[in-house]
């Protein structure tokens, strides 16, 4: 399966109608069919991913967005019927019974819950589903504003409303905000048209709406829309007054007479942004660095992909915006993609995905498809604890010990802002695919009701109400990955945890870590973060206790 040319459907036809011939009525007929089924799931896996990462790469070259479209388009709609197909033979299997069931036990339940939404009328329209969502990244690509005579992405603009000067902060962030209103209506437009599609991929399968339908699509076992209600409730209760003290501080010590939303991230002390980094390959390298003094094995698994050159991290026209670590099966070793600008930021997020790069490369070995293809609440643990983790050892990148208390204050009032952020989007997208047939009137008043729900009162929007009312439409999950963001909150809660454990006893710490990574999707959500030595609860009264635990560590840095 290692040297599969994927041009077309014809290529992989006749694997699949061998696949779908084979007789399983003995356990070694059966594990021999799943080990050539994985395979193939990993040759075709990867042949999609070098797609999709070359058009976000450069989403202006119409041959790779071609490239990806055909794929999903022509080839990804004749897969699933075999994918079906394979499902039901393997559920019949006599064998089935004589494989160890609780190993085998998240693998089984996927794939019966996969038999169990399969609707031959939903191949077109998950096909459609993923044309259309891919076209987010194009139009976000195209943003860019022109500042003091300079072209600047998106990304690369955001690093002045960092600046000491108010009015530099004042023009750009009107700028980014002038520019991104250009694309409201088309992107009201691909959101009205994604919900369309998503809510009778739903209906199709005789769920009430897609929510309930994407909960269980993406293997939601061990909780509920309940419990992420319950947690947009804590959030609410705990988070939102350590939020408030956090933005009261700002507006006090900055000393004006009313907070705007371009002074949320400039340096109380006046001093000019943190500058970690000025090359992509001196992030790299000096991510490595400290990948290395936490443990040799995790800056490994980065010098590798440098080797391989798995990774594009730089900011530039036409590139799709965010990150993403991209699990390469066949390879073993994923790719990274971010839009590095020379931020703090872009510090956080690159040992974030290095996080996730460590995650691909502990199960990469590991046998089947199944077994690698994590839950985004797993998934997530691994690179948010890699960036609190990691916090100690910036040095690599500040060599001023006030830089450095700086850094990693900055960082925690993102925490303490990012988890009512995740609340605010998960929430609005429960609302959106339960009241599918709303207006795009009603969907900007929801929002901003949810902004004030979630919100310190604290900030000053007056004469940028429009921009507020479309600040949803930064937030790609939305559209490329539905109902892929309440895992952040979770896993944060979880990492969070982890660096508790941490400070205590950092070697114990690292040996769960790496042990709960590994076990891939071979175990409950639970039992993994179990095996990781920390609960996986998002009850009020835990995400208290952390969070007193974090304002210790924020009192330390202030």
């Amino acid at each position: 399966m290692n040297n599969i040319e994927i041009n077309t459907w014809e290529d992989l036809k006749p694997l699949f109608e061998n696949l779908a011939q084979q007789d399983l009525t003995s356990k070694a007929s059966l594990l021999q069919w799943m080990d050539e089924l994985s395979k193939l799931e990993c040759a075709i896996e990867e042949n999609l991913a070098w797609r999709y990462i070359k058009m976000t790469i450069d989403t202006t070259k119409e041959d790779l967005t071609e490239a990806y479209s055909y794929f999903v388009s022509e080839i990804q709609p004749k897969i699933a019927p075999f994918d079906n197909t394979f499902n039901k033979k393997l559920i019949d299997s006599p064998a089935l019974s004589s494989l160890d069931q609780e190993r085998f036990k998240n693998h089984i339940r996927g794939v019966q819950s996969q038999l169990e939404l399969f609707r031959e009328e939903n191949i077109e329209l998950q096909s459609q589903d993923q044309q259309e969502a891919q076209k987010y990244g194009a139009i976000a690509g195209k943003q860019s504003i022109t500042y003091k005579g300079d072209e600047l992405t998106i990304q690369q603009a955001a690093k002045f409303l960092k600046d000491v000067n108010r009015e530099v902060r004042k023009e750009v962030f009107e700028l980014i905000n002038e520019r991104r209103s250009q694309d409201t209506d088309e992107f009201n437009t691909l959101y009205t048209k994604l919900i369309e599609i998503r809510t009778n991929i739903g209906k199709n399968a005789g769920f009430a709406n897609y929510r309930d339908y994407k909960f269980k699509a993406m293997g939601r076992f061990d909780y509920t829309p309940k419990h992420c209600f319950d947690f947009h409730q804590a959030v609410q209760e705990v988070l939102i007054p350590l939020a408030t003290d956090v933005i009261k501080e700002r507006k006090e010590t900055l000393g004006y007479d009313s907070l705007r939303p371009y002074d949320l991230s400039v340096d109380l002390k006046g001093r000019e942004p943190l500058k970690p980094f000025i090359t992509p390959d001196e992030l790299l390298d000096n991510t490595i660095k400290i990948f290395d003094r936490i443990r040799p094995f995790f800056g490994d698994c980065l010098r590798t992909m440098k080797k391989m050159n798995h990774l594009d991290l730089g900011s530039k026209k036409g590139k799709a915006p965010g990150g993403y670590n991209y699990p390469l099966y066949q390879s073993g070793y994923p790719f990274i993609f971010m839009n590095a600008v020379g931020s703090q930021r872009d510090l956080i997020t690159m040992v974030h995905e290095g996080g996730h790069a460590i995650h691909s490369v502990l199960t990469k070995d590991l046998p089947y498809v199944a077994d690698k293809s994590l839950p985004s609440e797993v998934a997530e643990l691994a690179s948010m604890s890699m960036e609190l983790i990691s916090m100690d050892y910036w040095d690599e990148f500040y060599t001023s010990e006030d830089e450095l208390k700086r850094a990693k204050k900055e960082h925690i009032e993102d925490i303490f802002s990012v988890l009512p952020w995740v609340a605010t989007i998960d929430k609005f997208q429960h609302w959106v695919y339960e009241n599918p047939n709303h207006t795009i009137e009603e969907r900007t008043t929801n929002w901003n009701k949810l902004l004030t729900e979630f919100g310190t009162a604290q900030v000053d929007w007056s004469g940028y109400e429009q921009y507020k009312d479309f600040s949803w439409q930064k937030q790609l999950h939305l559209f490329e990955v539905p109902f892929y963001y309440i895992e952040y909150g979770f896993a944060q809660l979880g990492a969070i945890a982890m660096w508790r454990n941490f400070k205590l006893d950092k070697e114990k710490t690292l040996n769960q870590y790496q042990e709960a990574l590994s076990l891939g999707y071979t175990k409950s959500i639970p039992e993994i973060y179990d095996a990781a030595g920390i609960k996986f609860d998002f009850s009020k009264a835990y995400i208290q206790e952390l969070m007193d635990f974090l304002w210790k560590e924020y009192e330390a840095v202030r």
